[in-house]
């Protein structure tokens, strides 16, 4: 059954930066080719990821990679800093800059592009998001308009019949994507902090929040396991499997 169409697909190559929104890429075993692969371990709290929980300024940091997609190594991955400079996300001034910031030692790692552990993705391969929902939810709270970068999506799905939070009865089964990816929804985004953080100033507003856990359960997407890999890109049609 057709349930609707991809409209953006969007990829975090360093883990709790700003992601990149792009026309094609490959789904692998870990999800989307790249994501969260590289990361900036806080070496002052025994080595644990560094995320936008301990220090909400990385939501206006933007990495992207530059280059081809290959199975041998990864493009060059670029970051533009909240001053519109750019530069190697390993760049000694970046980093100190960054130390500074978040008074905290920071140091780099990063995952080969045949496999990324589950730790750095978080919970699942591929968190996904509909279009339906995201508008809902900003007549729920009633303030602003809601910022889909504030909940980080893989797969952003325009619906063909616009029916708020309809992902959240998909459990279990199982989705096609394109004319090869297939996944399986195997659980519900249970949403933190950082969805407070206002990805273009790094302010936090509670109030949106509040209003998912009221609202929903405190759920806002979906998480999928990848079951058939391929490629996927923008305007694909998105099959709700038998």
């Amino acid at each position: 059954m057709l349930v609707g169409h991809i409209k953006e697909i969007v990829r975090h190559p360093v883990k709790s930066f700003r992601g990149e929104s792009i026309p094609q890429t490959k789904i692998m075993d870990y999800g989307l080719y790249g994501d969260r692969s590289h990361a900036y371990v806080d070496e002052s709290k025994n080595g644990n990821f560094l995320t936008i929980s301990q220090f909400q300024d990385m939501v206006r940091y933007q990495a992207r990679f530059v280059g081809e997609e290959s199975m041998e190594t990864y493009p060059k991955v670029e970051v533009i800093t909240p001053e519109g400079k750019t530069c190697d996300w390993e760049d000694p001034a970046l980093i100190k800059e960054m130390e500074t910031k978040s008074k905290r030692t920071i140091s780099t790692k990063q995952y080969a592009p045949a496999h990324v552990p589950i730790g750095p993705i978080a919970v699942e391969h591929v968190l996904l998001a509909t279009d339906a929902s995201l508008d809902k939810l900003t007549e729920l709270w009633d303030k602003d308009d809601v910022d889909l970068r504030r909940f980080r999506p893989n797969l952003f799905i325009s619906l063909k019949d616009k029916q708020p939070f309809v992902e959240e009865e998909w459990m279990g089964r199982r989705i096609r994507i394109g004319n090869q990816v297939e996944m399986e929804f195997v659980g519900h985004c249970v949403r933190c902090m950082i969805i407070t953080v206002d990805p273009e100033n790094a302010e936090r507003d509670s109030s949106l929040h509040k209003t998912i856990i009221k609202e929903n359960n405190n759920n806002f997407g979906v998480y999928a396991s990848v079951i058939k890999t391929g490629d996927v890109h923008v305007d694909d049609e998105v099959h709700l499997l038998d």
